[in-house]
């Protein structure tokens, strides 16, 4: 399997779909609360990347902020949510693995993963996971998904190697090289990893016919359900 070209190009036309208010009835309601998810959505700072840019991720970018830190194009990464929900969507979803080795990105995958059907591998990635069918925890992956390609490093070289195509949520300092398809956006922040994961489960659930509208979507789970929780918030 192979991510489609054409998905990739035409990308940049879905997101008008995707931005635009839509206006069904009653009153507009469902146009209010699209334009309320996607100022929550900016709220999560998913688009706040790093003071570092690399060549990789510079078409991802729009601007830097009085802060230093670049700026990526939210546009691009609805965009290419879109794109990775449905090249996951044609694929066996027991056969994705969702990979975090970040701390921030465990509940966001375990909630992904609980709601789509995808498969969690969260922490140290085992080295000979995707390529040592002698190990217990060997799995042949159709799809792997990574939260960050520098700390998930071992599974996209894994994947890599066997032949599996990577969709990686890559950062403004990212290199990419080994990807086959970017998710810009902010991998860092509780609340951005939140927002992606609960983005792209949202697509994939519609792209498989599970989800007919975002109000759906928020009934099952809001970002908040996927958000990573700090100690201090939890006891």
């Amino acid at each position: 399997m192979s991510i489609s070209e054409d998905d990739n190009n035409n990308s940049d036309a879905n997101i008008k779909e995707q931005s635009a208010p839509i206006e069904e009835s009653p009153e507009g309601q469902e146009a209010i609360e699209t334009d309320n998810l996607e100022k929550m959505i900016l709220s999560t700072g998913i688009r706040v990347g790093t003071p570092v840019k690399t060549k990789f991720m510079t078409p991802f970018i729009v601007k830097a902020n009085p802060e230093g830190l670049y700026i990526l194009d939210i546009s691009k990464t609805l965009a290419r949510v879109d794109v990775a929900a449905k090249f996951i969507g044609r694929a066996n979803i027991a056969r994705v693995a969702v990979t975090s080795a970040r701390e921030y990105g465990k509940t966001p995958v375990e909630k992904f993963c609980e709601i789509t059907g995808a498969t969690p591998i969260l922490g140290r990635f085992m080295p000979g996971t995707f390529t040592n069918p002698s190990l217990p925890d060997y799995m042949e992956p159709e799809i792997v998904v990574v939260t960050d390609p520098q700390a998930d490093q071992q599974a996209v070289l894994e994947a890599t190697r066997a032949g599996v195509p990577v969709i990686a949520i890559a950062n403004s300092d990212n290199i990419t090289s080994k990807v086959d398809l970017v998710i810009p956006a902010n991998n860092r922040g509780r609340k951005a990893l939140a927002t992606v994961y609960w983005l792209l489960a949202r697509e994939v659930l519609k792209k498989q016919g599970a989800l007919k509208s975002d109000s759906e979507m928020l009934e099952k789970a809001s970002i908040d359900d996927f958000e990573t929780k700090l100690v201090e918030e939890l006891t």
